[in-house]
């Protein structure tokens, strides 16, 4: 794939990261021209064992992208076939390309997993998306979602070079279980890139900074119209982030405006900048708005899930949030850092005496269901409905996690 001849370019585009700190990743530098072929230039840590590959690698990807004639130059730190793919159909792509679909890699094994309504969401880890290192071993971290981040932790001009990234790895990267959310974009670049994802078997959608029911409805009715599309017959769920003032007062329409919502989380970095206070680890200037979430959430028959904790190296201060967000009502917590990952579980999992008497009311109704009879009771203390369904859920989760740790 070398061309002596010296065809015209058409421009030239780059993608992807480079220098001697940079690992699973690559850098992209391409122009079209009007003939010649392809003249590629690689230089990579791993020639001698995948040169060969990542050439064959990089005329699949160009001849899928319709592009016949180019000179390419990659530096290849390590990087994996599908971020490679990514990289070079971005700077393809921003070269103005029509490139339809793009490239997209065959699913991997993992990737077609399902995932449930009802299901525990603990932890969810950031992974920001334009940082594809952090992807491969995300799932053996034991997080109950990965969040494949398109939005805070990506740059504005890196944001196209994400949404590659991201839909590449939903198809290929086996997350071990753990839930497959992807963090959107605001507005009109949030709609753009569920075309994105959509179709690639991602289970939650985070919408952020929600303000108004409309906020989620467009992208619910987005989600649709692109599964449509696709002949994809699945539900992707929902998990509005309520993050100013008007999302708090606004919180219980938001958890009703969609039967594909699961959770609402709130995120405290932009609700105390909104109400123009500070964070604190104490947290007693979000209390009001916490508490609101909880209650439109419980209220709506979903999941109430707290803010990530930002102090990655205070495993004291976040035990005791976590614990404090579990006595307000909160059933999970967002993660910056793997570490965080199993002081989220521990702080989360029943107490000793939680647990007796979850089981007791447990125990109580399975016998009042075998003698047909319609009142639970322990002694002469009646137990209602909701209390079931609370001690049936906190055994569940003991259960869940004994299973886990073998």
């Amino acid at each position: 794939m070398s061309g002596k001849n010296k065809p015209t370019q058409q421009g030239r585009a780059e993608a992807g990261s480079r220098g001697p700190s940079i690992r699973s990743d690559c850098w992209v530098q391409i122009s079209l021209t009007d003939s010649g072929g392809i003249d590629l230039t690689l230089q990579s840590k791993v020639e001698s064992m995948y040169g060969q590959v990542t050439r064959e690698l990089v005329a699949n990807v160009l001849a899928e992208l319709g592009v016949s004639n180019a000179c390419i130059e990659i530096e290849d730190a390590g990087a994996l076939p599908f971020i490679m793919a990514a990289r070079i159909e971005t700077a393809v792509r921003r070269l103005g390309a029509n490139v339809g679909a793009g490239y997209l890699p065959e699913f991997g094994p993992g990737t077609q997993a399902a995932t449930d309504r009802e299901r525990f969401r603990r932890s969810r880890l950031y992974l920001p998306g334009n940082s594809p290192k952090f992807f491969i071993n995300a799932g053996l971290h034991g997080p109950d979602g990965v969040i494949l981040d398109l939005e805070d932790s990506v740059a504005s001009t890196e944001k196209d070079a994400a949404r590659l990234l991201v839909r590449n790895a939903l198809r290929v990267v086996d997350f071990y279980g753990a839930e497959r959310m992807v963090r959107i974009n605001q507005g009109d670049r949030g709609l753009e890139d569920l075309d994105a994802i959509a179709p690639h078997n991602v289970h939650v959608v985070l919408i952020p900074k929600v303000e108004t029911p409309h906020d989620v409805q467009q992208v619910d009715k987005r989600i649709e119209n692109i599964l449509a599309k696709a002949g994809i017959d699945r539900d992707i769920y929902l998990m509005p982030i309520v993050e100013s003032a008007l999302g708090a007062i606004n919180a219980y329409d938001i958890a009703i405006s969609s039967d594909k919502i699961v959770a609402l989380t709130i995120g405290l970095e932009d609700y105390t900048a909104d109400i123009g206070t500070a964070r604190t680890d104490e947290g007693r200037e979000s209390f009001w708005a916490r508490s609101q979430v909880v209650n439109a959430a419980r209220a709506a028959g979903v999941q109430a899930i707290d803010s990530v904790f930002s102090d990655v190296a205070n495993m004291d201060a976040l035990r005791a949030s976590v614990l404090e967000a579990k006595s307000l009502g909160f059933e999970g917590k967002g993660c910056i850092h793997p570490r965080q990952i199993p002081v989220v579980h521990d702080a989360l999992a029943p107490a000793a005496d939680e647990l007796e008497k979850a089981k007791r009311i447990v125990d109580a109704f399975e016998e009042a269901q075998a003698k047909g009879l319609g009142v639970v009771s322990i002694g002469s203390k009646m137990i209602d409905p909701p209390v079931v369904k609370r001690a049936q859920k906190v055994v569940e989760l003991d259960r869940a996690m004994r299973e886990s740790s073998q």
